[in-house]
């Protein structure tokens, strides 16, 4: 029997596959068994009410989609008060995504998290590409300095297993990646959406109604596999790949090149049996080639 838990610091999965944030809600519990899921990373919330981007908000693209959300979400206080309770305990590991303008909302938030009993660990959205943080019209993971004072920030406040999910839309990720290390992350999302945009050629405007987005989708795969591998030889800390993943063999991909879990967004889309599909391959994959443990492909891509 191959042993398909994963240990992403202290956080312990049944297994490496992860319902991305913002990609799964709880109404999908009357089509999969959720407990089955490694972990649930929920849509990113904030502080206070945000309305989000104006619409429209998706368009598909050629082997992908754009998304424009603009992290629409009616706050801390409601998602306490009324999403917790609907993540059934002892199911599967619960993770929460947030963001903030500064160092201290993101504190105020995982200060907050960090009481509730069903909360395993916090992801810090530092890279939305429909966001722009503080006087530099920058995201938070554009800037080494911000990205390592944000992860302290949090540090201080929560003993969760904190997760840095960063953008591929920088010169060089390692030197973000290396200051959300140094700021005490005890994990890396690899990687957030690309920026992008479409026209609609008849009206001769953006199909978005923020003009840009966030391209996701098996477009931008091999970038996102990229961006794992070189992170991978760089840091010291565990690694959730991400990005154009729609079967298991993607995941493995993603594996081999140093993700030691991966995370499903946009197949849940076409497909919101592919996590488990993925978890069935994945477990498969790894008998065949007589694994003990999934754990066993982490980083073994041969050069």
């Amino acid at each position: 029997m191959v042993d398909l838990s994963i240990k992403i610091g202290k956080l312990k999965l049944k297994n490496p596959v992860i319902a991305a944030s913002g990609t799964f809600g709880m109404e999908y519990r009357e089509l999969i068994d959720v407990g089955l899921l490694g972990a649930i990373i929920t849509k990113t919330i904030t502080l206070k009410n945000r309305a989000g981007n104006p619409p429209p908000r998706i368009a598909e693209t050629a082997s992908g989609m754009l998304n424009s959300i603009g992290l629409e979400n009616k706050g801390l206080d409601d998602f306490i008060k009324n999403k917790i309770p609907l993540f059934p305990a002892n199911k599967t590991v619960l993770i929460v995504s947030i963001a903030g303008d500064n160092e201290d909302e993101f504190a105020q938030l995982a200060k907050a998290l960090d009481k509730i009993k069903k909360v395993s660990a916090i992801e810090l959205n530092l890279s939305c590409p429909n966001i722009k943080h503080g006087n530099r019209g920058c995201l938070i993971a554009q800037d080494e300095e911000a990205t390592r004072a944000v992860v302290k920030s949090v540090r201080r406040v929560t003993t969760l297993p904190i997760i840095a999910k960063l953008t591929p839309n920088v010169t060089d990720i390692i030197k973000i990646a290396k200051a959300a290390q140094e700021g005490g992350a005890d994990a890396l999302s690899l990687i957030n959406t690309f920026y992008g945009m479409a026209v609609d050629i008849e009206t001769r405007r953006p199909k978005l109604g923020n003009i840009t987005g966030g391209l996701s989708g098996p477009a931008i795969k091999p970038l996102a596999i990229r961006f794992v591998y070189e992170t991978y030889k760089a840091v010291d800390i565990p690694i959730i790949g991400m990005g154009g993943i729609m079967n298991y063999e993607d995941a493995i991909e993603f594996m081999l090149c140093g993700a030691a879990a991966v995370q499903i967004g946009t197949a849940n889309f076409v497909n919101p049996a592919a996590y488990i599909d993925i978890i069935k391959g994945i477990k498969a994959y790894s008998e065949k080639n007589k694994l003990r443990s999934v754990k066993d492909i982490i980083g073994k891509l041969k050069i």
